[in-house]
């Protein structure tokens, strides 16, 4: 077969009165009598194809053949368009393929959807065709960009030092929060393996191997419900490195994503990102993973509440500091009526809000729901919060989990749909210090913020001597979020055992637990293990981010619906008879034991 000239889009006025040979799929086609045009397209995009009776009767009958998503060869001169009949969408706009020869290279049956981004097609049919929808330009661009950020990622870690190496699949199950996915031995039957949901034990035993500075594009498993930012199968830019400081390790991390964007997008980012602490970050947006793309930041209005005695019921809690926050939508006072403020209301109900306290301002006061409650505080209140006629306030009082968790939702719903986050835009930063434990709500126990391997602040490590509170310890962990979502995050670790033990034993685990569960990592920080620690981005993410995508599956090759289902292999699938005897297992399907 000839060789290809070039992509069919990246034809250009730079091969003009050239002889092309292009390869690709019929995208369009238009019959005007003696003149055919076909749109032919390839992972570059279109180019236009003239195809002209006259010109060559055996090229135009092939032409009246072919229909869309044929595969086809075409040799031809590139020539400029007729003028007024450019199209400056795309690349190859100003010039067209006269087509002196064609051949049908395959066929095509009719499709079960369009070829086009703005199909409205069934998400499962999508899957169940994967590798049609894989033509869509959207998804063309999606996954080159995702090529391009793993070359960048690789590019700036080769360039510094780091070594890529791989860590095994077959893991042993560990406790790390979510489900392992299991895979039996065949060989040692009643025994599985675990397929990792990170590297994290393996890149902290590469640094006391002495590989100093480890990179990963590292595959992680979880089995855990899906939501629309995760997979059950995932994959995160992983690193580690030993002797520097989280400041050093934050550092390098904003060099290889300055890199990133520039070789992704064509971005120039500044550096350093700004460094908030998790309470600040807690404080002014109600998150851990703020925007900041926008203001409308949470204000602290507790003293102004409660000093003047206006909502005295609310703050009678013998267990909890109630706290009163509020957030000021600018000019929105015209744009929302009661009802819809009662639906928002409503919707903060998941959050533990009983009241939705809200005022909009006018020029001598206060209307709306709570008007009287405010209207003896209108000046404190507008003063402090910098609130002005055709603004609405909106408050929450209660315990710090419920308005944190509450304002924070709302400001980010109000600044969608009041149009404040610019398009385009990336905002970058991080959220240090974090606590070392965090209560888990629905287990009711306490659990790593991150994980069991993170450090404590230097200074903090008493608190996890026995008859100390562990709770009080803060911990060397960074997170790098991009406007707002978390991207990725990182500590420096926990380097000698007796400190490590000490972990195990403020999450709950004794001694003989800790070491049937972790025993060979214990073991190996008795012998000179060096001070280090790392970072993990999550790959998926950052691609659909860069790529203004609205799910990572788009960004995805072969993803998994929200069942984690692959509905066009049909995997998971089941397994014969024999090959379940051969590893040693018999399934009980027993309905009421598998719901």
């Amino acid at each position: 077969m000839v060789e290809r000239t070039t992509y069919a889009g990246l034809v250009n006025e730079s091969y003009l009165n050239q002889k092309v040979t292009l390869f690709g799929w019929v995208d369009r086609r238009r019959d005007l009598g003696k003149l055919i045009f076909i749109d032919l397209r390839d992972r570059e995009g279109i180019v236009q194809l003239a195809f002209n009776e006259d010109r060559s009767k055996e090229a135009f009958s092939i032409a009246k053949e072919v229909r869309n998503e044929y595969v086809i060869k075409v040799v031809g001169e590139v020539v400029k368009r007729a003028e007024g009949q450019e199209n400056h969408d795309i690349k190859s706009g100003n010039v067209e393929v006269n087509v002196e020869e064609a051949t049908i290279l395959n066929t095509s049956e009719p499709l079960p959807f369009e070829i086009r981004d703005d199909a409205d097609v069934n998400e499962d049919l999508l899957l169940k065709y994967r590798y049609l929808e894989l033509r869509r330009p959207s998804m063309q661009r999606g996954l080159r960009l995702r090529s391009t950020i793993t070359r960048a990622v690789r590019e700036f870690y080769d360039n510094n030092g780091f070594l890529d190496i791989e860590t095994p699949d077959l893991a042993k199950s560990t406790p790390e929060g979510a489900r392992d996915y299991l895979v039996p031995s065949r060989v040692s039957k009643g025994h599985f393996y675990a397929l990792p949901q990170s590297p994290q034990q393996y890149k902290q035993l590469l640094m006391g191997g002495g590989f100093d500075r480890y990179y990963q594009i590292a595959r992680c498993f979880r089995d855990e419900d899906l939501r629309g930012d995760r997979q059950p199968e995932f994959t995160q830019i992983d690193v580690e490195t030993t002797f520097l400081s989280q400041h050093d390790i934050m550092d390098l991390t904003e060099g290889m994503l300055k890199n990133v964007m520039k070789k992704a997008l064509n971005k120039d980012i500044e550096t350093p990102f700004p460094r908030i602490s998790w309470q600040e970050s807690m404080d002014r947006f109600g998150t851990d993973q703020p925007d900041a793309r926008f203001a409308m930041e949470i204000q602290d209005v507790t003293e102004i509440i409660k000093g003047a005695n206006i909502a005295a019921p609310a703050f009678e809690d013998s267990e909890h500091e109630i706290l009163a926050r509020a957030i000021v939508a600018e000019g929105a006072a015209d744009k929302y009526s009661r009802k819809d403020i009662e639906a928002k209301e409503q919707y903060l109900e998941r959050y533990g809000v009983k009241r939705l306290v809200w005022a909009k301002v006018e020029a001598d006061g206060f209307s709306g729901s709570s008007a009287k409650l405010l209207t003896p505080v209108y000046k404190e209140l507008t003063d402090r919060l910098e609130a002005k006629e055709g603004d609405i306030i909106f408050m929450v009082f209660d315990r710090f989990k419920v308005v944190s968790d509450s304002l924070g939702s709302l400001r980010v719903n109000l600044a969608n749909e009041l149009n404040m986050i610019p398009e385009d835009v990336y905002k970058f930063l991080w959220v240090i210090d974090w606590p070392l434990f965090e209560y888990d709500e629905g287990d009711q126990r306490w659990v790593a913020a991150h994980h069991p391997f993170t450090a404590p602040n230097e200074g903090d490590e008493h608190y996890l001597d026995e008859g100390e509170d562990p709770h009080k310890a803060h911990a060397q962990s960074y997170d790098i979020i991009l406007n707002g979502l978390e991207l990725g995050g990182g500590s420096i670790r926990i380097h000698n055992a007796e400190l490590q033990e000490k972990m195990f034993r403020a999450l709950g685990f004794t001694k003989e637990s800790a070491y049937e569960q972790f025993g060979y990592f214990i073991n190996a920080l008795k012998f000179g293990f060096p001070p280090h620690g790392g970072i993990a981005l999550g790959l998926d993410r950052f691609a659909r981010l860069l790529a203004g995508a609205d799910n990572i599956r788009e960004v995805i090759a072969f993803p998994k619906n929200s069942k984690a289902i692959e509905p066009m292999t049909q995997a998971p699938a089941e397994v014969s008879e024999e090959q379940l005897k051969e590893l040693g297992i018999k399934l009980d399907l027993d309905p009421e034991i598998n719901e």
